[in-house]
């Protein structure tokens, strides 16, 4: 067994670096003893030299130019830069041509280019490790590309982005609106200036990419995946949902659906008592159905220094003790073009929330498009008479193919009866 210190170079220092580098400082020699060796930071890099840090770099080498970190005499090049290109991605294929070992948290640059760099790792027998990258400190990496091989998986269903999950679980606290629990998801910092990729989905997209792809032995593939933010879910969408029993969350699945893979992101209603649908907050939840070896379920913090941080330092524990495991649990040359299901073999029951005209007839014509279209409703409600006016009709239907819902919709939405878009939810319902 190699006893020599393992030698880390670091790109980016923000809360993740930062968090990194402190745990190893202050926890260098437990951490050393679960390794076997040392685990000593030689280099590290970021855009600001002189800003305040989490931790002491004064003893570290620093380097301007993160690439150059490819050059430096290290062991490992742990990556937390960010973006799907340019630095980031020059670097970690700078390391992997300088054979070194590479860690890094990027979701977004391995969902784009995650087979080619896994590729080029295991033509030189390096180490490709990203469990920091799926869902902060859950070991939900490692679960499927190590433990829950046996049977196969059947399915992956997550909350992946706690800024979503923030964001719906205060609506349901607080029964305000969407845009007012973002501002103050900003002002605490679980949002940023910017939260287009939050709350769009593509965050989650970028992360369910990667755990499918560990999931069913695929290359990541966003290409055939259905995505759909938060941002049109009203609070009498939560009120609703409530009502029936569940709560709304921003899911990724990833699921077999015959011989293909379903791959969407979108709020769905989850039953309340469930472990999906009691994770709340900032919380990051993941459920796992394995086949033979049944249904697993993870939770914890999706982000932040502390979670991800663990992350990262686990990974770099595993190459010290010299775990080289292909970075997504099979040969890189054996992973397999993801073939996508039908979208026509998609169903589910489906939340529809209606605004029309409080008059005679109009749910009789509601109901006769949907029968139409063979959309068969399990429930209904309507809350108050306003005679002429608005009001809002909310049915549940039971399991349907997604094409037929699409179908009834469109012709509903030629009434006159009905005042603009539906609100459509599809519901998990185990």
């Amino acid at each position: 067994m190699n006893t020599a210190p393992l030698r880390i170079a670091v790109a980016g220092l923000g809360t993740v670096g930062g968090g990194v580098l402190k745990a190893l400082q202050t926890r260098g020699g437990e951490l050393a003893e679960r390794a076997g060796r040392r685990l000593d930071v030689v280099a590290v890099s970021a855009r600001e030299r002189e800003k305040p840090r989490a931790a002491d770099i004064s003893g570290i080498a620093w380097v301007d130019d993160p690439s150059a970190l490819a050059s430096a005499d290290a062991d490992v090049v742990v990556e937390l830069m960010g973006g799907e290109d340019g630095a980031a991605l020059a670097l970690i294929e700078a390391a992997l041509s300088s054979n070194k070992h590479v860690v890094t948290a990027n979701k977004a640059l391995l969902a784009r280019h995650g087979a080619r760099l896994a590729a080029l790792a295991e033509r030189s027998g390096l180490a490709l490790k990203f469990e920091a990258a799926a869902a902060g400190g859950i070991p939900i990496v490692k679960a499927l590309r190590e433990s829950l091989i046996a049977h196969g998986i059947n399915s992956v269903c997550g909350i992946l982005n706690g800024t979503c999950n923030f964001i719906l679980t205060e609506m349901e606290k607080t029964g305000r609106g969407f845009a007012d629990v973002l501002k103050d998801a900003q002002a605490l910092g679980y949002a940023e200036a910017d939260p287009a990729l939050d709350i769009g989905g593509g965050d989650t997209a970028h992360k369910l990419a990667l755990l499918s792809s560990l999931a069913f032995g695929t290359v990541p593939d966003l290409e055939h995946m259905h995505v759909e933010g938060i941002a049109a879910i009203m609070p009498e969408d939560i009120r609703y949902a409530r009502e029936f029993g569940f709560r709304i969350k921003l899911l990724g699945v990833a699921r077999r659906v015959g011989a293909g893979i379903e791959q969407r992101v979108r709020p769905a209603m989850v039953r309340a008592g469930t472990p999906l649908g009691e994770a709340s907050g900032a919380f990051n939840a993941v459920a796992v159905d394995a086949g033979e070896a049944g249904p697993f379920f993870f939770e914890g913090r999706g982000a932040g220094a502390g979670p991800t941080a663990s992350a990262v330092i686990a990974d770099l524990v595993d190459i010290a003790l010299g775990s080289f495991e292909p970075a997504f649990g099979k040969p890189a040359h054996t992973l397999t073009p993801l073939v996508p299901a039908p979208a026509t073999d998609a169903s589910s029951a489906f939340y529809l929330r209606f605004n029309v005209l409080d008059i005679p007839g109009v749910v009789a014509e509601i109901a006769g498009h949907l029968a139409d279209a063979g959309v068969s409703i399990e429930s209904m409600l309507q809350r108050g008479r306003n005679p002429g006016e608005a009001v809002s009709i909310v049915m549940i239907t039971h399991d349907t193919p997604q094409a037929s819902v699409t179908r009834a919709l469109k012709a509903i939405a030629r009434s006159d009866k009905v005042l603009g878009s539906p609100g459509v939810i599809p519901m998990e319902l185990g």
